[in-house]
């Protein structure tokens, strides 16, 4: 037998509504709207207290905030709701990992049975020791360059094989797989599987990591996880991990939480996809696209090619109109005609040429005869030689007994001199 016996506030009757049976049986049970009725009612005389603590998750719907604290000195924390018109009284810098004081007051759901905290005013007491921690880490990384854009590898256009870091059986895993293969069909993955969170998230996502850059075969390594509050998503601000993603040689995608959310990771990876959706996007291209802009490309491939056989053309046929190649045998006919004209004249200059050198050959071979010894030994003249070889002009140049040459028209004789004899007899030799 079990008995609920709810502790009553003194001087405060409890509402008899709320009060289930002072016992509960198997066989007369209670009912749980009335047990639920009861834990609200006993809730409802709690009163408010301030509470401190660090912000771990602050989500905005319809106006209201849903978020949680957590303890500075231990992992306790607490589910809290904030409505519009407090919310509206509060400052626009709250925010995970904000170090607050809140004034909350507990508060019990009768027809769900969940229990939470309602804030009726929050004030800011500093950073929480966490995001204190992980923005001097930030600082220290960027100051060592491993933000530095100038660092980050590019990643492949197509890769062959894409390394997937991921949950076992996880969303994430589920949406790179399917919004890659509907992106690019082929594609293939390697994946290994490693706790997104928990003590076992960085030592198991250090290993997939080394066990996938390794691989040649692996083109680009994403390493994705579904959303979550900040507390879970710590491991993905860990230095190691940073350290070993900074070390790869392999193109590393950082596809941490939703778009609101921005661990470390997202600063030292290679690229930062905003959801594992969005990485799938990122690292595979769009098989429709690609084909799309194949086809452009085409297209305007053959319209310069045919703009520039047109062209070609159009020159082509003003060259063969020009008059010069519509007939070439025309201008071959002028310039043999020209050639002939040339070629007579020419003829006629060498004819006329020779013909005025052998007339004058002629005179001067007439003027060479007139003037030549052998026309006047034509006529009947003779000369004489001593035999030194003088030509005799004078009868005293030949004393009797000198042996003289005497040269006619044809052929010469020899002769020996009787001395120079009477003119008469010369004269009458003569005759």
């Amino acid at each position: 037998m079990t008995t609920f016996r709810p502790e009553p506030v003194p001087g405060q009757p409890p509402p008899p509504d709320s009060v289930p049976p002072r016992e509960s049986t198997p066989d007369a049970p209670t009912s749980v709207s009335r047990l639920n009725a009861t834990i609200h009612g006993f809730v409802q005389r709690w009163g408010s207290v301030w509470v401190e603590g660090e912000i771990t998750s602050w989500n905005v719907r319809s106006g209201a905030v849903f978020g949680r604290l957590k303890d500075l000195g231990t992992d306790a924390t607490l589910s809290f709701r904030l409505w519009s018109n407090v919310r509206q009284r509060l400052t626009d810098d709250l925010a995970v990992g904000d170090h607050v004081l809140a004034c909350v007051k507990a508060d019990y759901y009768a027809r769900s049975g969940d229990f939470t905290f309602t804030v009726s005013a929050m004030r800011h007491m500093g950073l929480g020791d966490q995001l204190e921690k992980l923005e001097r880490l930030r600082a220290a990384l960027r100051a060592e360059g491993l933000f530095d854009p100038a660092r980050k590898k590019p990643l492949p256009f197509l890769p062959h094989c894409i390394g997937l870091i991921t949950g076992e059986r996880s969303d994430a895993e589920k949406d790179v797989h399917r919004n890659a293969q509907l992106r690019w069909p082929a594609v293939r993955f390697r994946t290994v599987h490693a706790a997104v969170q928990g003590d076992r998230c960085v030592p198991e996502t250090i290993a997939a990591l080394n066990v996938l850059d390794a691989d040649p075969a692996v083109d680009v390594i994403v390493i994705a996880r579904g959303g979550g509050d900040p507390q879970t998503l710590l491991g993905f601000s860990d230095e190691r991990l940073l350290r070993a993603v900074a070390a790869c040689t392999t193109p590393v995608v950082s596809a941490i939480g939703h778009e609101n959310d921005h661990p470390l990771l997202d600063d030292v990876a290679d690229l930062r996809a905003s959801t594992p959706t969005d990485a799938a996007k990122r690292v595979v291209p769009d098989v429709g696209e690609q084909r799309a802009l194949v086809a452009q490309l085409r297209s305007r491939l053959t319209g310069r090619l045919t703009q520039r056989v047109g062209h070609d053309i159009s020159q082509l046929e003003q060259l063969r109109s020009r008059p010069v190649l519509r007939d070439p045998e025309a201008m071959l006919q002028r310039r043999a005609q020209d050639l002939f004209l040339v070629c007579t004249r020419g003829r006629d200059v060498v004819d006329r040429a020779m013909d005025a050198a052998a007339r004058r050959t002629a005179e001067l071979r007439a003027s060479l005869r007139a003037l030549s010894p052998a026309a006047t030994l034509a006529r009947g003249y003779a000369i004489a030689h001593r035999g030194d070889g003088l030509i005799l002009r004078d009868a005293a140049q030949a004393p009797a007994g000198s042996t003289l040459a005497i040269t006619l028209q044809r052929g010469s004789i020899a002769a020996t001199s009787a001395g120079e004899i009477a003119e008469s007899a010369t004269d009458t030799g003569a005759s």
